[in-house]
């Protein structure tokens, strides 16, 4: 079912005779459960026309590096394959993604686009829609429930979104049947990318090589299906009891598959609630909090506000209380160069940072702990709010994300509430290494880290991956 509040008329351009039908994936990247998809096929359908899918692959994303895009193309690969034996050709051109975007449209009878929720993805369907000759609709696929039906504002925390999305829930968790295409596209003549070495395909971008890609980390809805399917049958059980644990690792790791379109939450979100059939309530309800809740809350933040990746992103208690205390003494500071080589007097944040550098990837729990020791270290809070962006965008595979943006943000207060007053931080939240202590086993945590990324030891007992 694809309810009505997911779609959306993009311009008025009249309806025209055309080749074929063309979707613009630039989000949804996958074959199943993408409503853009199946909106498209539907339509395609109707005008007894075949349907062409199109992705722009521009090697000049911000701040994207060679981890990221080895990431992408190894799910899009996979997702040519899976869209041929539907009947679809995915064609893939080596340019911006909104001149892809026109270029196959010149011949299109309409153009279906999935939704974007960064400043530059709006930009592109912005300028496709004005200077396309075709209808353009755009389907909103990457949401349990869609941005502006959820709120029409942005929110202030989880606290306020979450009665919003409870209530929609019921009509908007429900599947999405694939449609059967009546005609197909792959006889369609088109000059397209060839995916099929991966690695010959990166090494003709030019991209930033200072962050390898994760070997150990493979792009794909398959890997993604396989990695849930692995969740389902013996992490979620303890998931409620054992997520905040950094030495458990009993989290999902889906997020770079959902960052990248190639898994649908709501596939995600169905999975959980119908494998568990009553079992683990504790832990689905954890689950589908992250999922949904706090997911759809970022989405409401970078939809609503369109400084969610600066400082003064921050409510305005955060930073006069962040303000107030700017001057005070901080020891020890670190500049970002150490603390990139993860070169701290901290052996748990060490490890935090080998592990995101190593993997692309952190543990929920210590991101947290990690940027907020980022806040107590460096000279300022907006130094600290700079700092903790710019590695949260290089190393994490599913930087440069809602998720992402609105992370770091709650870090320095956003979508928090005030705390007890204390230097440095004023009444934004604080965390501490005796808290940790407290609540988990650390010493395990900073020993499956040294274990798996052969981490070593280097002058004044601090660590980085190797």
């Amino acid at each position: 079912m694809i309810q009505p509040e997911r779609i959306r008329r993009r311009n008025d351009k009249a309806p025209r005779n055309g080749q074929y039908v063309l979707y613009w994936m630039q989000q949804s990247q996958r074959a199943f459960f993408n409503h853009a998809l199946e909106y498209a096929a539907s339509q395609a359908n109707d005008l007894q026309l075949p349907l062409v899918v199109v992705f722009g692959l521009t090697d000049r994303f911000p701040e994207a590096n060679e981890r990221h895009y080895a990431f992408m193309v190894e799910g899009l690969r996979e997702t040519q394959r899976a869209l041929a034996k539907r009947g679809a050709q995915l064609v893939v051109r080596r340019t911006i993604p909104d001149r892809a975007a026109l270029e196959l449209a010149a011949d299109a009878a309409l153009l279906v686009t999935d939704r974007g929720y960064l400043r530059i993805q709006r930009e592109w369907r912005i300028r496709v829609a004005k200077s396309v000759a075709c209808p353009m609709v755009e389907v909103e696929s990457d949401s349990v429930i869609p941005v502006e039906t959820a709120s029409n504002r942005e929110e202030y925390a989880a606290r306020t979104i979450r009665p919003k999305l409870m209530r929609m829930l019921p009509r908007f968790l429900v599947p999405l049947t694939p449609r059967r295409l009546k005609r197909d596209s792959m006889g369609l003549k088109f000059d397209s990318v060839v995916l099929d070495d991966v690695d010959g395909l990166l090494a003709q971008l030019r991209l930033d090589r200072t962050v390898a890609r994760v070997a150990s980390t493979t792009g794909g809805a398959s890997q993604a299906e396989r990695l849930l399917e692995t969740f389902l049958n013996g992490t979620l059980a303890a998931y409620g009891a054992s997520a905040n644990d950094p030495a458990h690792d009993g989290q999902s790791g889906l997020g770079p598959y959902l960052h990248f379109g190639q898994i649908s939450p709501l596939y995600v979100a169905l999975e959980v609630s119908a494998r568990a059939q009553g079992r683990h309530s504790e832990s689905v309800a954890v689950f589908l909090e992250q999922l949904i809740i706090r997911r759809e809350l970022a989405l409401n933040l970078t939809h609503f506000n369109p400084r969610y990746d600066q400082y003064d992103v921050l409510p305005e208690w955060a930073r006069r209380t962040l303000d107030k205390h700017a001057r005070d003494r901080r020891d020890p500071t670190y500049t970002a160069a150490q603390l990139e080589s993860a070169r701290t007097h901290d052996p748990y944040w060490n490890a935090a940072m080998a592990e995101m550098a190593g993997t692309g990837k952190m543990h929920g729990y210590m991101r947290m702990y990690w940027g907020k020791k980022i806040i107590e270290w460096t000279r300022d809070p907006r130094e600290a709010f700079r700092i903790a962006l710019a590695l949260n965008n290089k190393y994490f595979l599913d930087g440069r994300d809602p998720n992402g943006f609105t992370n770091v943000a709650w870090l320095f207060g956003k979508h928090d509430r005030p705390w007890q007053e204390r230097p440095i931080f004023g009444t934004v939240r604080y965390m501490n290494a005796k808290g940790l202590e407290r609540k988990f086993d650390m010493d395990d945590y900073v020993d499956r880290v040294k274990r798996s990324f052969q981490m070593v030891e280097e002058r004044g007992g601090a660590t980085r991956a190797q």
